[in-house]
């Protein structure tokens, strides 16, 4: 798979590519990942991609014409023939979850666009652009964090990414709920001991308890989880 990244500050993001699961897809050949600075796509001597707003109002609106160009450049033109999907990562997008990561990670290339400022040019949307995508309802400076989040998203289900691939199937939102408590040693800590359960080498209990403790923190902390897991068996 490739990632092809769009910011004006690379320096932001070119460090993670390096780093653990990421990191070691990269060097494995599982995902080749790049960064490139939109003002690369400039044609004035101030490398400009932002302008005042039509109609008044504060902060800067970023230019078409350089993310159209860069778009262009690493993915083609917008139609049939496009090989890879671009998405704008924007508070107004969908909110991303498990199965859109999933939906995304079977692409052979994916361009991550990361707006700044009020935000992007309508016109380089509607000419380039095929999703847009938010990580939640909080305001952020740009898309660089959640493109960070949706690379290692979609890096940790490329097949041979992770070192034991059960972990895709129990950590929380894979199967439509939290991952309950986890322990490690030592067996007594501060008074508080391990579940006898997790130490009794009964796998068939292990494997009970832990999906009863997830409904269990599930029901208490996102009910809203359980009500879409019961919709989709229904």
């Amino acid at each position: 798979m490739r990632i092809d990244v769009v910011t004006i500050f690379p320096e932001l993001v070119e460090p993670f590519l390096g780093v653990s699961i990421v990191g070691n897809a990269c060097k494995s050949g599982l995902l080749e990942a790049a960064v490139h600075d939109l003002r690369a796509w400039t044609d004035d001597r101030h490398r400009t991609v932002d302008d005042a707003p039509y109609g008044g109002g504060p902060g800067m609106v970023m230019m078409p014409g350089p993310l159209v160009a860069a778009i262009e450049n690493l993915a083609g033109p917008a139609g049939a023939e496009r090989s890879a999907r671009v998405v704008l990562l924007s508070p107004q997008g969908d909110r991303l979850d498990q199965a859109g990561l999933a939906r995304l990670a079977v692409l052979d290339h994916l361009v991550l666009v990361c707006g700044r400022y009020e935000g992007v040019d309508q016109r380089a949307i509607e000419l380039t652009v095929d999703e847009e995508l938010s990580i939640g309802d909080y305001v952020l400076s740009g898309g660089e964090v959640p493109a960070l989040a949706v690379i290692e998203g979609v890096a940790r289900l490329l097949p041979g990414a992770l070192g034991n691939p059960e972990s895709l199937v129990t950590e929380s939102f894979s199967a439509g709920l939290l991952e309950g408590p986890q322990y490690t040693r030592p067996p007594v800590f501060a008074g508080l001991e391990v579940p006898e359960v997790l130490r009794s080498g009964n796998h068939a209990a292990v494997t009970e308890w832990r999906l009863r403790r997830a409904r269990e923190s599930t029901r208490c902390r996102r009910p809203d989880l359980l009500i879409s897991r019961k919709e989709e068996e229904s």
